[in-house]
């Protein structure tokens, strides 16, 4: 479709922008950055182009909107302005040595490829015909649900760090009390609103793409593996007896840990 292929062609020259940064700052992690951007990008730009109903297009325009520009931000402060190149990078730096520059060219590049994934889910929300519904209605609340969810447990851990008392100790506040994930879970939940809005559509499948993909990417590829060995590496025992007491995910009481 015209509308991937300009969102290919868009997102490899924002990848390609984004590697010239990394090779100024040594510091891959702004391809983070640009994945987040260009799936919010894409999502106002199906809503323009989309031949459905113009009051649903604004609505999913404006939510994939939001979400990449909170989350660009929250990347900015957290990762890129506050912090030493994530240790993902620093591995893959290390690992290609003299060569890095060439081969982080070819792994920002071939983001423009999740992006166009990414925004497959868009795609029939934005073509979808007919009057508002009560799935656009709920596809508004799993979007609010989601964004609130997903500040607050960037904001309970941010306040944990900020505290030099629980410097080694594992963050169980909040939201962290019942999900290892918060923040993940409340990622994935979002990316249901998209389906809800495509409810109806001739091509309601590709909605279901988000939820689908963002799931395999956060549980098995780059989201939870790598915080996981992460965090084990930090924290050691304390972090061992929170995964055997506290969901990995989806927020759930916890489990009393028999020793």
């Amino acid at each position: 479709m015209i509308i991937l292929l300009h969102g290919f062609i868009g997102a490899f020259i924002l990848f390609t922008l984004l590697w010239i940064i990394q090779v100024i700052r040594k510091d891959a992690g702004v391809v983070d950055i640009g994945w987040t951007a260009g799936v919010g990008l894409m999502a106002i730009y199906a809503a323009f182009v989309g031949e459905g109903w113009l009051p649903r297009r604004v609505l999913l325009g404006a939510m994939g909107g939001i979400w990449a520009l909170r989350l660009v931000l929250y990347i900015l402060k957290d990762r890129i302005l506050c912090e030493k190149e994530d240790s993902r990078y620093q591995r893959l730096r290390a690992r290609w040595g003299s060569k890095a520059n060439a081969w982080f060219f070819i792994f920002f590049t071939s983001q423009s490829l999740l992006v166009v994934l990414f925004a497959l889910p868009f795609l029939p929300g934005a073509s979808k015909t007919g009057g508002l519904s009560v799935f656009d209605l709920l596809a508004a609340a799993v979007w609010m649900v989601s964004m609130a969810g997903e500040w607050l447990a960037d904001l309970q851990l941010a306040q944990f760090r900020n505290n030099p008392a629980n410097k080694g100790k594992v963050c169980q506040n909040g939201l962290w009390n019942w999900s290892r994930h918060p923040n993940y879970f409340f990622e994935w939940l979002h990316w249901f609103a998209y389906v809800l809005l495509a409810v109806g559509a001739s091509s309601f499948w590709l909605a279901l793409i988000g939820p689908a993909a963002m799931y395999l990417f956060l549980m098995k590829l780059t989201g939870i593996p790598h915080v996981e060995r992460e965090s084990l590496a930090k924290r050691g025992d304390a972090y061992r007896e929170y995964q055997q007491t506290t969901s990995i995910l989806v927020p759930w009481p916890k489990k009393r840990n028999v020793l």
